[in-house]
């Protein structure tokens, strides 16, 4: 796209990351040519548990692991399929990603650095495996632990799911967090939130009010993400890789335990805060660095 070129043309330029699969996500994110897939749909591995409850399995369990490299240099991505079952975390696809984080700590301890990256489209643990789901992400979430003393472990967020449950703190786990405006973060969705507290908390159709709380934008503005991307698959891409070339943060966010006390001792419950409120008594304090 030539200097010139118009801000529709830019648009219609892009090659829409939310658009892609998960398989197609992490081919563009590794060097072109690179990618080859681990545990593929071929090899037959899905979870045991959802055809008992008349669910149609994905033979992939709706993640995909590819190795391949990024700029040059050994990686592996790991990529939630948000389109089978909300990106649900179950006993096999939770397995699938632990392991391909453990083998890249092996790597690294090894001598040869891997680079990891997580395309997080994911609603958190898969109801119909409970308690299986809940500890597949908690051994994500200390595999990512381990792993990020060696190397940057760098995830996205892009849409249209979003990242949520046990796998949002996965996410905050990651040394870098690269966003979309369209993507969502948090604890729960605002779907759950409106079914357990009422609309008077939280309406779930109002989506100006929903992106003004867990929107990417507003994540970026309070400093929960490191860097706001447009929905283009060729700058993720670039984003992933100036994440690597900064290196390790001075301190990964899960380790300013102090900051985000005193942030949440600043809130007062009785108040409803909107999202520029928010904004200002937060600001971008909580980013890595």
């Amino acid at each position: 796209m030539n200097a010139g070129a118009t801000p529709l043309e830019r648009l219609l330029a892009r090659r829409s990351f939310i658009e892609l699969s998960a398989r197609e996500r992490a081919r563009e994110i590794l060097d072109p040519g690179s990618f080859r897939e681990l545990l593929g749909p071929f090899d037959r591995l899905h979870s045991p548990w959802l055809e008992m409850q008349n669910i149609v399995p994905q033979e992939d369990d709706g993640v995909v692991i590819a190795k391949g490299r990024i700029d040059g240099q050994p990686a592996v991505v790991m990529a939630i399929e948000g389109a089978f079952q909300g990106g649900s975390m179950g006993e096999v696809a939770g397995a699938k990603i632990t392991c391909a984080l453990d083998l890249a700590l092996k790597d690294n301890e090894l001598g040869t650095p891997t680079r990891p990256v997580l395309v997080l489209e994911t609603g958190g643990v898969r109801l119909q495996e409970a308690n299986l789901g809940l500890a597949a992400i908690a051994e994500i979430q200390a595999a990512i632990v381990a792993l990020r003393r060696y190397v940057p472990v760098v995830g996205v967020i892009a849409g249209m799911v979003g990242c949520f449950g046990g796998m949002s703190l996965a996410a905050g786990l990651c040394s870098a967090l690269i966003a979309t405006r369209q993507a969502r973060l948090g604890m729960n969705g605002p779907e759950v939130i409106e079914q357990e507290a009422g609309i008077e908390e939280l309406d779930a159709a109002d989506r100006r009010l929903v992106w003004s709380l867990i929107g990417g934008g507003q994540r970026h503005a309070v400093g929960l993400v490191d860097e706001l991307v447009d929905d283009d698959a060729a700058a993720i891409a670039g984003a992933v890789r100036a994440a690597f070339v900064r290196g390790l943060p001075a301190r990964h966010r899960s380790e300013q335990v102090a900051l985000f006390l005193d942030r949440l001792a600043a809130v007062d419950p009785a108040e409803k805060l909107n999202g520029p409120a928010l904004r200002v008594l937060w600001g971008k304090g909580g980013s890595n660095g």
